[in-house]
């Protein structure tokens, strides 16, 4: 079918336009990392400061009968700048996602197919799953202030997609002319998107535990991170919900290779990293399951398994050359 370049045009602007608003959410995010805990430090002592002057434990006045104490008032909660400001990144981000999505769509209706046949729009729906995962953790966490922490790779991912790998719509070369680019692609999309959540949240895990052992030399960074065990299970859920749906994709890659190949496995370059990162992932799970192998060694490997994934993304698509060398660039 003939391409809809004004269906790619609108996709190109609206893929342009989430970048922008993920920049501005980042800021946003990062201002309230910055700001928000001197904010909270500051309410908690103002709701001292009031209990002293209602004549609560800290007042040096004279003690009163407990059956004559008056109550302790509680005082109000006001929302600081900063949370206002984080409230405003994550409305960014979700209209960021609504748009971006739109642009997902829209690059589809223009090549008549699904929008994940090159590097650019793999790349383009992998980091949209990304931020529709760290929603439903905002969502279900309250971690919201670590948000930047999120969107700086995709930040990143995405200008590096959209400038370096960026490929016009075109129709994809025979090979991926099937019903498994559906099932496939999009498993492996899904895995490798939310995979990036727990290695974030592997790393500010990393950086926590660092500063409970040592709080002098993290005293800037570490008390604003929530505590190591909440960072331990956004990864390690993440990673549940991940990893089953990473193992279907390469199932269904060896379906397709022996419908496609005549065999189910051949060690290309591709299938051996992903093979990799599968095993990587499981060591994981294992780990963190078993007592002797919690906390920071867990996150490590966490990381670990991150890293080859994102290997496997950038290095052999572009670099190596293989059966799965469908970049869609030179």
């Amino acid at each position: 079918m003939e391409i809809n370049e004004t269906f790619s045009q609108y996709s190109d602007l609206l893929y342009t336009t989430t970048v922008a608003i993920y920049v501005l959410a980042l800021l946003f995010t990062l201002f309230e990392q910055a700001f928000g805990a001197k904010g909270r430090l500051a309410a908690e002592r103002s709701r001292q400061r009031v209990l002293v002057g209602a004549g609560g434990p800290d007042s040096d006045s004279a003690s009163v009968e407990d059956g004559d104490a008056p109550a302790e008032p509680e005082a109000p909660r006001t929302i600081g700048r900063p949370e206002r400001i984080g409230r405003m990144g994550a409305a960014l981000l979700v209209l960021g996602a609504l748009l971006q999505l739109s642009a997902i769509v829209l690059r589809g209706l223009a090549v008549h197919r699904a929008p994940w046949g090159n590097m650019y729009e793999y790349g383009m729906a992998v980091t949209f799953i990304t931020v529709v995962a760290w929603l439903v953790v905002i969502k279900k966490f309250p971690v919201r202030h670590l948000t930047g922490f999120l969107l700086l790779p995709v930040v990143i991912l995405m200008f590096i997609n959209g400038t370096l790998l960026y490929t016009v719509a075109a129709p994809v070369v025979p090979a991926l002319q099937s019903y498994w680019l559906y099932i496939h692609v999009s498993a492996a999309i899904i895995g490798s998107g939310v995979f990036l959540v727990p290695g974030v949240a592997s790393v500010l895990y990393l950086f926590r535990t660092a500063h409970d052992r040592n709080p002098a030399k993290f005293s800037g960074f570490g008390p604003k991170l929530p505590a190591a065990d909440v960072l331990d299970r956004i990864a390690y859920r993440a990673t549940i919900v991940a990893f089953p749906i990473f193992t279907f994709g390469v199932l269904c890659g060896a379906v397709w290779a022996e419908a496609a190949w005549g065999r189910f496995w051949g060690w290309d370059p591709k299938e051996t990293v992903a093979f990799i990162a599968w095993v990587v992932y499981a060591a994981y799970l294992h780990s963190r399951a078993t007592a002797g192998w919690r906390g920071t060694r867990a996150a490590v490997i966490n990381i670990v398994g991150f890293s080859v994934t994102i290997f496997n993304l950038f290095f052999v698509n572009l670099v190596t050359v293989g059966l799965h060398s469908y970049a869609g660039v030179s």
